[in-house]
C-alpha cells in the first residue's frame, strides 16, 4: 500500500492503524511532506516499510516497490565508471552493499567522503569501536575502486598469533622452518593488483610493524626463507578500534608506519551518537531475521522502542543485531518485550541514563554498563564481554580507557 500521510477524510496514521488490523503483513510506504515527517517516523516505529519525502522521483518509488515485491534488500545503485552512483541520502533508509549508511549527519558525511576515497588510490585507515562496521566500509571502498576486479584480501591481525602472522602475510619457502613442507604464497602477494585489508592493525608486534613499513615504502616483500624479493602492487586499507596516537606516545606503535597507513582517515561514529538511525536499523534487522527464522515479522512494544533508543549499545550495530535476533526467537505472541532482547539493562530493569540528563555523559553510561557486567561476572573480562556482546579486545580497551579497577568489581 502506498498512502499519503495527510488526506481530507482520514489521516495516513488512522488508515495505517486499520490496515494493520486487517492485513498486518501488508508492506506500507508513506508519501510525506516536510511537516508530516514526524508522523512518518512514528509509522516506521509501528511497522511501516519506508517513507518518501515530497517532492520525489517516481523512479525511486517504483524501485522501492519492486524491491519489496521481490522480498530482497534494495539493490545498490549501479556505478558509472569507477565511482559509486550517488545515493539519495535525504530519502533512503536502505542498506547498500550490506552497510546501512543512515540519516544522521555523521553518517551522511562519512558516505560522502567514502565515495571520494573509493575512487582514489590512497591508503585508508578506518577507525571506530568494535561492531560499528569497519570491514563493511573496507569492502565498499574496494568494490568501487579501480581495483574492484582484482583480489580483496582480508587479514585479521588481532586473532592471528604473532609467530604465524609473518608467514601468513609474507609467505614462506619450503624447508624454511619445521612444518614448511611446501612453498606458500603470502596474503600480501595474493593481493597483487587488488586490495589488502589489515583488520585490527593496532595489535601487530614491533617486528611486524618494521616489516610492514618496509613493504609500504618500496612495494617489495621477501618470503620467509627466500633470498629474492617480489614486487607487489596493492592498495592497503587498515582498521582498528585502538587509539594509535596514544600507542605511539607509549612507544607501542611506530609513528612512521602510522603515517603510511593513514593516507586518509575515516572514523565511523558509534551507534549511541547516531540515535536517529537506531529504529531504521531495527526495522531492517526485524525483517531480515524474521525471514531467516521463517517467522512472522515481530512487533516491538513501546517499552522496547524506548529501550532501543536510550540504550548506549557498547557493542554497536553488532550488539543491536544480536539483540533483535534473540528477541525474534524468544518473544511470545510475535511481540518483542525488553526482556526478550537479552540486554543487561533490560534484565536488571535499570534504564541507561540519557546524555541529556545533567551530570551524566555517554562515556559515564558506557563505563557504568561495563562495571555492572564485570561485577556480575566477578571481574572476569571474557565473561563480561560475552554478556555485553562485544569482543575481548574491545572490553580490554574500554577497561583501560575508563581506568576501571578490576579488583573492585570482584565479590
Amino acid at each position: 500500500m502506498i498512502s499519503d500521510m495527510k488526506m481530507p477524510v482520514m489521516s495516513g496514521m488512522d488508515l495505517f492503524t486499520e490496515i494493520q488490523q486487517i492485513l498486518p503483513h501488508l508492506p506500507v510506504i508513506f508519501l510525506t511532506a516536510y511537516g508530516t515527517i514526524p508522523d512518518a517516523v512514528t509509522a516506521l516505529k509501528k511497522g511501516a516499510v519506508d517513507y518518501i519525502s515530497k517532492p520525489f522521483d517516481g523512479r525511486v518509488l517504483v524501485k522501492k516497490i519492486n524491491d519489496i515485491l521481490s522480498e530482497k534488500q534494495p539493490a545498490k545503485n549501479q556505478p558509472t565508471g569507477n565511482q559509486p552512483a550517488m545515493m539519495d541520502m535525504s530519502n533512503t533508509s536502505l542498506i547498500e552493499d550490506g552497510f546501512y549508511w543512515g540519516k544522521s549527519p555523521g553518517m551522511k558525511e562519512l558516505y560522502r567522503v567514502t565515495q571520494k576515497v573509493a575512487a582514489s588510490q590512497m591508503s585508508v585507515l578506518i577507525l571506530g569501536e568494535s561492531g560499528v562496521g569497519k570491514e563493511c566500509i573496507a569492502k565498499y571502498i574496494h568494490r568501487y575502486s579501480l581495483k574492484k576486479n582484482h583480489p580483496y584480501i582480508v587479514v585479521d591481525c588481532g586473532s592471528t598469533p604473532a609467530g604465524i602472522l609473518e608467514s601468513e602475510l609474507f609467505g614462506h619457502m619450503k624447508g624454511s622452518f619445521t612444518h614448511a613442507i611446501q612453498d606458500k604464497t603470502g596474503l600480501i602477494e595474493a593481493a597483487h593488483k587488488g586490495t589488502l585489508f589489515l583488520d585490527e592493525i593496532g595489535n601487530i608486534s614491533q617486528d611486524m610493524q618494521s616489516r610492514l613499513l618496509r613493504f609500504l615504502e618500496d612495494k617489495q616483500i621477501r618470503r620467509v626463507g627466500a633470498i629474492k624479493e617480489i614486487h607487489v602492487d596493492c592498495r592497503v586499507l587498515s582498521a582498528t578500534n585502538a587509539d594509535l596516537t596514544a600507542d605511539i606516545e607509549k612507544g607501542n606503535f611506530r609513528q612512521d608506519l602510522y603515517y603510511r597507513l593513514k593516507g586518509i582517515t575515516l572514523t565511523i561514529p558509534p551507534l549511541r551518537e547516531r540515535k536517529e538511525d537506531i529504529l531504521a536499523l531495527a526495522n531492517l534487522f526485524l525483517t531480515k531475521y524474521s525471514n531467516d527464522h521463517h517467522l512472522p515479522r515481530a512487533i516491538l512494544t513501546d517499552e522496547t522502542l524506548d529501550l532501543l533508543e536510550n540504550y548506549t549499545w557498547p557493542g554497536n550495530i553488532r550488539e543491536l543485531k544480536n539483540a533483535l535476533e534473540a528477541g525474534i526467537v524468544l518473544c511470545k505472541n510475535n511481540t518483542i518485550t525488553p526482556l526478550d532482547l537479552q540486554l543487561e539493562a533490560a534484565r536488571s530493569k535499570v534504564s541507561q541514563p540519557s546524555e541529556n540528563i545533567p551530570g551524566f555523559s555517554i562515556g559515564d553510561s558506557e563505563k557504568e554498563t561495563i562495571i555492572r557486567a564485570l561485577k556480575k561476572t566477578n571481574g572476569v573480562q571474557k565473561n563480561a564481554a560475552e554478556l555485553l556482546n562485544i569482543s575481548r579486545r574491545s572490553i580490554h580497551y574500554k577497561v583501560k580507557k575508563y581506568d576501571i579497577k578490576i579488583s573492585e568489581c570482584k565479590r
